[in-house]
């Protein structure tokens, strides 16, 4: 009688996009600041900083309390406009995502997006990349409440699941750069990778904290699920918190793991 082959521990990775895949983020402040400008208003880096990794509709009444008198509907599709006209003359990558994207692929691990921007602009970047890496989108528009509740990223466990029943929170991954994007992963209960990128992050032991996704390869992604599945309990970094230090885990046990 033959025994069933292993499941793998790493089945999907959950991306974030704006500020993760591509830097968007200056073209959402460029438009929040024209904006803003044409209703009379002023609007500041230190505002915009507050909107990064937000949901649009949050968005959009912060800029109506700047002085834009539209409805958050119209807000949104204006900031949005702008974003998808600016991305079709260039799209900027962000460094290693599409590397990392393609040996995922190669692998055949999963990959969804799971980003507050809307379809539209979302279809757009999807379509820029060489390969069609993700199985589906999540989007703004398609959830009821935005990051930072996990929503969303409940969402995605839940489409992953109707082809493959097996799959659980426990093999998936997050990518993320913003508060409110990690915030909305590590409520999910999905194990969350910060890579900071236009606000800085503080670390926190809910979560690993990387400064970049060059050079990070699927071995990495892989071997952050293998000690959460070994030590469940452990945390990450010398933030403040019960546990154990995942990266001192992985040390005794002489596994690399990257700081």
């Amino acid at each position: 009688m033959q025994s069933s082959a292993p499941q793998p521990l790493l089945k999907a990775a959950l991306w974030d996009m704006d500020g993760t895949i591509v830097d968007t983020e200056p073209y959402w402040i460029e438009a929040e600041h024209a904006l803003v400008a044409a209703h009379g208003g002023q609007w500041s880096h230190e505002k915009a900083m507050q909107l990064v990794g937000q949901s649009l509709v949050f968005s959009a009444g912060i800029l109506q309390d700047a002085g834009v008198a539209l409805e958050r509907r119209e807000i949104i599709d204006i900031l949005t406009a702008h974003v998808i006209s600016q991305v079709r003359t260039s799209v900027p990558w962000r460094p290693g995502a599409r590397e990392l994207l393609e040996e995922l692929h190669t692998a055949g691990i999963r990959c969804a997006l799971v980003t507050m921007s809307e379809a539209p602009l979302a279809r757009e970047i999807v379509a820029s990349l060489p390969k069609p890496y993700f199985d589906f989108l999540v989007t703004g528009d398609t959830v009821t409440q935005g990051k930072p509740h996990p929503e969303a990223y409940l969402k995605a466990v839940e489409l992953l699941q109707e082809q493959d029943p097996d799959l659980g929170l426990q093999h998936c991954i997050a990518l993320e750069d913003s508060g409110p994007g990690v915030a909305a992963a590590v409520a999910s209960g999905v194990l969350t990778v910060a890579i900071p990128h236009i606000v800085p992050l503080p670390k926190d032991p809910r979560h690993a904290m990387w400064d970049t996704l060059a050079g990070r390869t699927v071995g990495d992604l892989e071997e952050l699920v293998a000690l959460r599945h070994e030590f469940p309990d452990a945390t990450f970094g010398s933030g403040s918190g019960a546990g154990t230090d995942v990266r001192q885990v992985g040390r005794a046990a002489k596994v690399p793991v990257h700081d």
